[in-house]
């Protein structure tokens, strides 16, 4: 009965899929498949033939890997590997080479023989690929064929740099990188200028013949390709898609990678729940966004005729589930996120009292404070409450060449003028602009150049806040040192970092804290700066009392905001705060226009923002909710303690 109860549950996947918790659990698994091939063909004294990735989904199988290898004797000698891929043309030891990358990542750290090693040539002629390729293919047969591929899998649904429109049987070849792709990298090329626009990759084929496929992947930015891939039909358009064709493959997935699959994301419909209040609210905002149809005009026809029958038979009549799930909306509204004063707070997401409460507002970057939340900020400033704002990094990575240097011309000029002595100010410049002048993609800046960006980021910083109405004394630069390596590829988080953030916090006592919730990319700098925090309020809970009083609000960045069932505090904002808002993002000039890092969006911050919050305020109207100009939403996060 199991077995017919996941049949049924999985009954939209077209292919295997694993899920696991964590990608540290699902790495661990993997590798110990590896490792259990090299040992078999070790038994046989046969050669171990492994299809291996790049790029961060791996990491955590490689290290495991090297674990074994280092403390439980594993042995590579008996083993031969290929790559999938390369960039063309990339130099072996650039920073960006995939062959640096394998020996930073694995092949340094073990004894395999280096002769084994098979990564495309980067470096060799346009007119020699070709025959490269060839002979590449003929190396894989010549050893008997892959015996494992590990595969990760791009948002354009790639696997290898097969793009779209990637035939099912080709081979290894020379291909032209879909703009996407590019995008995706450029934070590792300095710019998508500098992305190559060509790549060298096993074709589709060539991995089709492996006689055991795995293809990995984390995190909920791979949540919506994923889907496709798994449930999809099969199409040139998602290359992924083809793997369904293959008896020999398995996708390893986390939990949020795994999210947008129909048994997790709407289990409803392919087996019986059980029915949480969380649930429900989802199921019920589902059927009403499915049918655009107010939550108070669902019927028991709408419920029976899309997958919730079982819900209408065990929590109906409908209508009270419908008068339910509307009431626990309608009390995430306030426009009192600091909590309203002498009222009952019973029904709303914050407390009433303290009636004037001591507030953080934490910001990764020095600009997510107002693009995320400002119409909240300024209304929290608005209602007196003891606001704070802290910056958690300088975002000194983030700000143009030229910027840096016409800011440092205005110094050379003003101080010139003056009558100032500024020869040592000219001499920094002169060097700022040689260095700048002969700088490669990627690379680190000088500290003065570093110290020059981050002063522009503080001083656009300091501009929003006083215009949402602080103090200077409430405008806290912590420039956690994790973040501080001049590099796009951040230093580990130390216990300095939460120390510096449990003194922030002891100072000022806060009953509220807000701090960035975005989860979907697990490299990036808001999960690290949240994890930074929640460290350091669970210390703090173990030993200061008003920590156990503080509150942490998390709310969304300029890209993505919670899914409606999720938001448990919803701020309206009138059609003046909004414009407010979008002045306090003004003051942030370095990242308008064309920001460094701009992802995939093509429109300014301020226009994200505020498309955003007018999205979720439709949200709301549209399942019959008061209408509002734009609101801002907020999570709870609640501590288990």
């Amino acid at each position: 009965m199991a077995r017919l109860n996941l049949l049924e549950e999985t009954r939209f996947e077209k292919l295997p899929v694993s899920v696991f918790e964590n990608p540290q659990t699902a790495s661990i698994n993997v590798a110990q498949r590896i490792a259990n091939l090299i040992k078999k063909k070790q038994a046989i004294n046969a050669t171990a033939v492994l299809g291996l990735a790049t790029g961060a989904t791996p990491i955590g199988v490689y290290a495991e890997l090297i674990r074994m290898h280092k403390e439980d004797g594993l042995s590579f000698k008996n083993v031969v590997t290929f790559n999938l891929d390369e960039y063309y043309p990339m130099q072996p030891n650039a920073v960006q080479s995939y062959v640096r990358f394998m020996n930073e990542h694995l092949f340094d750290h073990i004894d395999i023989d280096k002769n084994n090693v098979h990564v495309p040539d980067g470096t060799i002629k346009l007119e020699e690929i070709p025959a490269f390729c060839l002979a590449y293919e003929k190396k894989i047969s010549d050893f008997g064929g892959l015996d494992i591929q590990i595969l990760g899998i791009g948002r354009t649904g790639h696997i290898g740099f097969n793009e779209p429109g990637s035939a099912p049987n080709s081979g290894t070849r020379l291909v032209t990188l879909d703009d996407l792709t590019r995008r995706d990298a450029a934070r590792d090329f300095g710019g998508k200028s500098f992305v190559p626009t060509k790549a060298i990759t096993m074709g589709i084929g060539t991995i089709f013949k492996a006689r055991e496929i795995i293809l990995m992947a984390w995190n909920r930015k791979k949540a919506s390709i994923i889907k496709k891939a798994v449930e999809g039909e099969i199409s040139g358009e998602v290359p992924a898609t083809y793997l369904q064709l293959s008896e020999n493959v398995e996708f390893i997935l986390d939990a949020p990678a795994a999210s947008d699959l129909t048994r997790f994301n709407t289990p409803w419909l392919v087996k019986d729940c059980i029915w949480t209040d969380k649930l429900i609210r989802k199921a019920v905002i589902w059927l009403a966004t499915a049918l655009k149809k107010p939550i108070l005009k669902l019927t028991e026809d709408d419920y029976n005729n899309n997958g919730m029958a079982q819900l209408a038979i065990e929590k109906g009549p409908v209508y009270n589930i419908n008068i339910h799930i509307f009431n626990k909306l309608q009390h995430t509204i306030t426009g009192w996120p600091g909590g309203k004063p002498n009222a009952d707070d019973s029904q709303r997401p914050e407390r009433a009292e303290p009636a004037k409460k001591r507030i953080v507002i934490f910001s990764p970057h020095p600009d997510d404070d107002v693009i995320s939340m400002g119409g909240t900020f300024i209304r929290l400033v608005d209602q007196k409450h003891d606001v704070h704002v802290a910056y958690q990094t300088s975002g000194n990575t983030a700000v143009w060449d030229d910027d840096a240097l016409r800011f440092v011309e205005f110094n050379v000029d003003f101080t010139a003028q003056m009558g100032f002595d500024n020869t040592h100010l000219r001499d920094m410049y002169d060097n700022m602009r040689l260095f700048m002048e002969q700088k490669k993609p990627n690379q680190v800046d000088t500290p003065e150049i570093q110290a020059v960006k981050g002063l522009i980021r503080k001083g656009e910083a300091i501009a929003g806040a006083r215009y949402c109405g602080l103090e200077d004394d409430h405008i806290h630069f912590q420039a956690l040192p994790f973040y501080e390596s001049g590099k796009n590829q951040k230093n580990p988080v130390t216990d300095l970092d939460i120390e510096l953030t449990m003194e922030l916090l002891k100072k000022v006592k806060p009953e509220q804290v807000f701090a960035a919730g975005d989860f979907e990319d697990p490299h990036g700098t808001h999960l690290v700066c949240f994890n930074i925090i929640l460290a350091a309020l669970k210390r703090l809970r173990q030993t200061e009392s008003w920590a156990k009083d503080c509150w942490l609000w998390m709310y969304r960045g300029a890209w993505h905001e919670f899914e409606t069932y999720e938001i448990e505090m919803a701020v309206p904002i009138s059609p003046k705060e909004l414009e407010r808002k979008k002045y306090a993002i003004f003051k942030h000039q370095s990242q308008k226009d064309r920001a460094v890092f701009p992802g995939d969006d093509a429109r300014e911050f301020w226009q994200r923002a505020e498309d955003r919050n007018r999205d979720t305020a439709k949200a709301y109207d549209d399942l019959g909710l008061a209408e509002y100009e734009a609101m801002e939403a907020f999570v709870r996060y609640k501590f288990e303690d």
